[in-house]
């Protein structure tokens, strides 16, 4: 098994594997390739009579700062940061940022350090480029691949200081830093799109770099685009924006996050994993229910789960997709319902938006309606869950607490690992019950043999060294090689056994 990527660190856990009968996988990362690129930006040009936005598309899908910045004509840009917007949202990406882009030489590619959604925006402020330059595309040309990797982003970190960082939380689901540059302060922000909109009362204009109202007909527009976004084209979404500070501040609070001038929204690409598909099918096969369980856009997750093969078998996602609110908000009645379809159908869609306390309340309530339940996650408040579900699966790339509190370790951090490690789990199983099954039955001769000479009062049968010759050759080599079977072709179209299975003896 750890041949196939999956670090089993519980043996038991090998047989409860083939008893799993839920899988509640995460998204980023196990289901998607985890290698984030932004691929549209959406701002707002001008509000004069109504709402006009504009939207950028980005070539490049990788970690590489190569790529070019298009319009929705696809005429490239020659100067990207004379576009006010792009400059905002280049300034604000470098410098909300906690994560590295650099350069392996050995491996000959850009490597991210941190998040890979901060990585994208990395990613997206060298091909905006800087202000100022005509020449710029030739200058970043003569430029080493090391001094590539991060060259403008340096440039905004150089020209602002960081004074104060208001990290990420899961209940503001946005992250803030306060920057001083030519005696005047500035706090940029980023984090969900709905958080950092609520938050926002004005907006930044395309055309000439004004500050105006953001009314409710700019809002709407901007949630039309947000939808298309997430939904259509299956991006994840992250709002920026900025706020004027008073002049001397030296710390932020969160009462700071409000009134935020809204710069711009912006799309990143997570393409799903090439063999995620088919291991959803095997899933389907083997009556094993997968449920996806996200911390992203609800519109998002369920177009890369219609993408993937889980939702092949629904047109209409009413009563199968629920936020984590939405969930927490049902009738207990209702709550029932839909715990009750997840057992029966045999794929779902299931939470967005969750935090680490509602990984535990969907294993608890899985468990009570008799299900075998597995659960990924890498965070340290994944542990709960993970420790509470019968099959915990920490990601390899995640903290040393989810491994600890984990029965397996995925070491590619990939879904079809883990319905690898099932069928697996069923084949060690299936060779276990064969191996004491002809054990016994061969036993069983020379046990009756040597009873009934005894009862009939005659001489041993069977010495002691030949005993131990039928049990170490005759019986325990073949018995040996029945342990390591081949998994059969079909243990993935069967049905999970039951966890109270007792098979019968010969």
């Amino acid at each position: 098994m750890a041949r196939l990527n999956a670090i089993v660190r519980s043996l038991p856990s090998v047989e409860t594997l083939g008893c799993t009968t839920v899988i509640c996988s995460d998204k980023t990362g196990t289901l998607t390739t985890n290698m984030m690129s932004v691929s549209k930006v959406c701002v707002v040009r001008s509000v004069h009579q109504r709402p006009i936005t504009d939207e950028y598309s980005i070539s490049g899908t990788t970690f590489a700062p190569d790529g070019f910045i298009y319009d929705a004509s696809e005429n490239q840009l020659e100067f990207p940061p004379q576009s006010p917007c792009l400059l905002h949202i280049a300034m604000c990406s470098a410098l909300c940022n906690e994560s590295t882009l650099q350069y392996n030489p050995d491996k000959k590619s850009y490597e991210k350090i941190g998040e890979s959604t901060e990585v994208a925006l990395r990613v997206l402020v060298e091909k905006v480029g800087l202000p100022g330059f005509d020449s710029m595309p030739s200058a970043l040309n003569m430029l080493t691949k090391h001094e590539r990797a991060s060259y403008c982003n340096h440039y905004w970190e150089n020209q602002f200081r960081k004074i104060s960082v208001l990290d990420f939380s899961r209940d503001r689901k946005m992250m803030s830093v306060l920057c001083s540059r030519k005696q005047q302060e500035i706090m940029f922000s980023k984090g969900a799109p709905e958080s950092v909109m609520a938050r926002c009362t004005h907006i930044l204009c395309n055309d000439d770099g004004s500050s105006v109202p953001l009314t409710m007909d700019i809002r709407n527009e901007l949630e039309a685009r947000f939808q298309s976004f997430a939904g259509k084209d299956t991006l994840r979404c992250l709002a920026l924006a900025l706020k004027r500070m008073p002049e001397g501040q030296q710390s932020l609070s969160y009462a700071d996050e409000a009134n935020l001038t809204f710069i711009g929204l912006v799309g990143m690409l997570d393409p799903p994993r090439d063999e995620v598909h088919s291991a959803i099918h095997s899933c389907m096969s083997a009556g094993i229910r997968v449920i996806v369980v996200t911390g992203d856009n609800k519109s998002t997750a369920e177009s890369l789960c219609r993408q993937i093969g889980a939702f092949e078998h629904l047109d209409d996602f009413t009563g199968y997709s629920y936020t984590a609110s939405e969930f927490e908000g049902l009738p207990p009645l209702e709550r029932a319902n839909a715990l009750r379809r997840m057992v029966l159908f045999s794929s779902d869609y299931f939470h967005c938006r969750v935090e680490p306390s509602h990984k535990k309340m969907l294993v608890e309530a899985l468990q009570s309606h008799n299900e075998v339940v597995a659960m990924t996650g890498d965070g340290v408040n994944d542990a709960p869950a993970l420790k509470k579900a019968d099959i915990g699966i920490a990601m390899g790339s995640g903290t040393a607490v989810a491994k600890s509190a984990s029965d397996m370790v995925l070491a590619d951090d990939n879904f079809a690992t883990i319905v690898a490690a099932v069928a697996e789990g069923r084949a060690i199983y299936n060779n276990t019950k064969q191996f004491i099954r002809y054990m016994i039955s061969s036993n069983i001769g020379e046990v009756v043999c040597i009873f009934v000479a005894a009862v009939l009062g005659m001489p041993d049968t069977l010495v002691p060294v030949q005993l131990l010759w039928v049990n170490l050759v005759t019986d325990g080599l073949p018995a040996t090689a029945i342990g390591f079977n081949k998994p059969d072709g079909n243990i993935m179209a069967v049905k999970p056994r039951k966890v109270s299975y007792t098979p019968s003896i010969p």
